[in-house]
């Protein structure tokens, strides 16, 4: 996780990871096949805790956006590593990340149908607005931190902040 998130898969090295997992190299190609097999394979690992860890509620998208966003600031190597897949992604394909994400927007849908949420945003947008609303103040984010710096040293402000924003958006 550390070496993905800090270099990318371009710039990883299998040899630093080798070195800090005390294996073998080889090992460690024989298992995986090439570097971005491993890549994935953190990944995926790491999206299942968020998954098992944040579960998705239609009918609370604040409170989702919330445990989005107190998992997103105490997780900043997660970010770094969707943002290397974001810029790497040509390499790695996660057919369960976008099942997860069709699954949501599903749920949006009839959310949005049965009236229990406004339907003001297609689903796609308004899972967008929120995961960019709860991750807007994770390290790689280029808005967040920038425009409003002390965001986290206010973290109690900062959060519900995020929910009220998703309950507004919520209800459009």
């Amino acid at each position: 996780m550390e070496e993905f998130s800090s270099y990318g898969i371009a710039g990883a090295r299998v040899d630093r990871i080798a070195k800090k997992a005390n294996c073998n190299k080889n090992m460690i190609y024989i298992y995986f096949e090439n570097k971005e097999t491993l890549f994935t394979t953190v990944l995926q690992n790491n999206l299942q805790r968020v998954y098992e860890e944040i579960t998705f509620t239609p009918d609370d998208l604040p409170g989702y956006a919330v445990r989005v966003f107190d998992f997103a600031i105490a997780n900043p190597g997660l970010y770094r590593l969707l943002a290397w897949y974001s810029l790497e992604q040509n390499t790695v394909n996660l057919a369960e990340r976008t099942l997860v994400q069709q699954k949501k927007i599903t749920e949006l849908m009839n959310a949005q149908r049965s009236g229990l949420i406004g339907s003001t945003f297609t689903p796609g947008f308004l899972l967008t607005a929120i995961m960019v609303l709860a991750t807007a103040w994770t390290p790689i984010n280029p808005f967040g931190p920038s425009y409003e710096p002390n965001a986290l040293k206010m973290p109690a402000e900062t959060r519900e902040a995020v929910f009220q924003a998703v309950s507004l958006l919520a209800k459009a």
